[in-house]
């Protein structure tokens, strides 16, 4: 492994201010949640928009836990929470069977780079990494279009609700249950008919008013508006796409209230993937009187990331890449589009990272994986500087200079290793400066933040560079909720790849992270 890999040159800096589509939310911003409301239905993964979700029942007050909050009655925004909520980490959204062809390869790619210095050293700014919405869509969009595989479900057979596997009824969710997040997708119809609407129960009306009149519910969970899909048409029916997040540790609150609102009167199988899937389907079963219908959360992750490139991002391009990315005077966000995805190594970080070879729709493999991914981030950053939450982190990170901490080439050769090609920037040693006792004293929190940044990317940009080699290919989508408003990380990555492959590899990202 080289040393470095994601090293930037010194210019590279994170954005300041907001970028893209929202701004980080302070904390006490994102205090001013909406109270009151009704089901918990709101709640969806990025990858499983299982069309079979169910949605709340019944009516009375609001329950609350842990911040995610979730009442009877469609709760209002309260005063200077509307809009700019942090995006969406791109969630795994399983897109599969959604429909929608499978995104091709782009036309028009970017230009080859071209030859230039490498500066020494990686600084911070004085601004914070643009927050950037998560591609939630893909994983959780996939987990929507598995009702045609209807489990059995001896114990509730004669209670399911799913009368049709092609039409199944309202409402339409999928979950994504992560590690640090579960991401939902909620399909929110706009043809409903005057019949339609007549007969509709209360309930459902309920939930739909709620889901799509807020855009926080309680204190931890988000509608990302930004990443919002309209006006598309989803098994014969047209609508609106919404992604909606919240803390995997407010699971149980969401189930607890799904029984407090007789949810499984309306529908008694949620599509769900995702590890929690496996680990929370008793409590789903025993507490909200639910039964999870489970999809691999690999097979969502591809077909999430074709499906969600292959309908329109309201007239947006959904993959881009950063062209000139070692030139922030340079450096701009270009579109990339996929008309002829294969071959493809889909490089997924959440909690941890999983790397996969994409051939087909239906030929992909899991290449290998590392346990050092966006948990051990904000882990590692929580412990060395007290930080609460990963936007708290990526800010301080944004503001240090990683080569406070880190030994690079030119610290132990005086400057560049000639011999085999390491310039005097890279980082030879991660943390290597903390040895000293001077430098622990002079370091900084920032700083701390910033290195712990570096060597998490260094390690992911690394094993993704190793695993496009030994696989022959040449484009590396980087997904996961690691990514969510991380600018700085996907500039680094951009650059790494780039610089030590010289220009071979191309990094690309999406605006649903999935």
């Amino acid at each position: 492994m080289h040393p470095g890999l994601c090293s930037p040159p010194a210019q590279l800096q994170p954005e300041s201010g907001a970028s893209r589509r929202g701004e980080l939310q302070s904390p006490a911003a994102r205090q001013k949640w909406s109270e009151g409301g009704s089901h918990h239905v709101g709640v969806r993964p990025g990858r499983a928009i299982s069309q079979c979700g169910g949605g709340g029942g019944g009516g009375g007050g609001g329950s609350r836990d842990r911040g995610l909050l979730f009442g009877a009655a469609a709760g209002r925004p309260r005063s200077g929470e509307a809009g700019g909520l942090p995006q969406l980490a791109r969630s795994r959204s399983p897109l599969a069977g959604v429909g929608g062809r499978p995104l091709g390869r782009a036309s028009a790619q970017a230009p080859p780079p071209r030859p230039r210095p490498a500066p020494p050293g990686l600084r911070g700014g004085t601004g914070r990494a643009s927050p950037r919405g998560p591609a939630t869509s893909g994983v959780a969009v996939s987990a929507l279009s598995a009702p045609d595989r209807r489990p059995s479900l001896a114990p509730r057979a004669d209670a399911m609700k799913i009368k049709d596997a092609k039409k199944p009824s309202f409402p339409w969710f999928g979950m994504d249950i992560g590690g640090t997040l579960v991401k939902l997708s909620y399909f929110e119809p706009i043809d409903i008919t005057a019949e339609e609407e007549q007969e509709e129960v209360e309930s459902l009306k309920s939930i739909r008013k709620y889901l799509t009149s807020n855009v926080a519910y309680g204190s931890t969970g988000i509608r990302d508006v930004h990443l919002e899909l309209k006006d598309l048409t989803l098994f014969g029916r047209r609508g609106n796409l919404h992604f909606i997040r919240f803390p995997t540790q407010d699971l149980p609150t969401f189930i607890q209230m799904g029984r407090d609102k007789n949810f499984s009167t309306l529908q008694t199988v949620l599509c769900a993937t995702g590890g929690g899937a496996y680990k929370f389907e008793k409590d789903f079963r025993t507490i909200g009187n639910l039964h999870l219908h489970k999809l691999d959360e690999l097979d969502c992750l591809v077909k999430g990331l074709l499906y969600i490139d292959s309908v329109s991002f309201n007239g947006q391009a959904e993959c881009y890449y950063f062209a000139n990315a070692s030139e922030p005077e340079r450096c701009q966000k270009m579109p990339f589009n996929l008309d002829d995805p294969y071959p493809l190594l889909v490089v997924n970080i959440g909690s941890g990272v999983s790397i996969l070879a994409v051939h087909s729709k239906d030929n992909y493999k899991r290449v290998t994986g590392t346990s050092l991914g966006g948990g051990t981030f904000l882990g590692l950053c929580s412990l060395l500087t007290g930080c609460e939450s990963f936007e708290e982190a990526l800010e301080m990170a944004s503001k240090g200079d990683s080569t406070q901490a880190d030994k690079l080439v030119r610290d132990i050769y005086g400057g560049d290793y000639e011999r085999f090609g390491l310039p005097g920037w890279a980082v030879a040693s991660s943390f290597g400066n903390m040895i000293y006792k001077e430098k622990r004293e002079s370091v900084s929190k920032e700083d701390l933040a910033r290195a712990t940044l570096v060597t998490i990317t260094n390690n992911i940009g690394s094993v993704a560079r190793m695993c496009a080699v030994n696989e022959k290919i040449n484009r590396v989508v980087f997904v996961g909720n690691f990514l969510r408003v991380n600018t700085l990380s996907m500039k680094l990555l951009a650059y790494a790849l780039d610089y030590w492959s010289k220009g071979q590899l191309k990094a690309l990202f999406l605006e649903h992270e999935i």
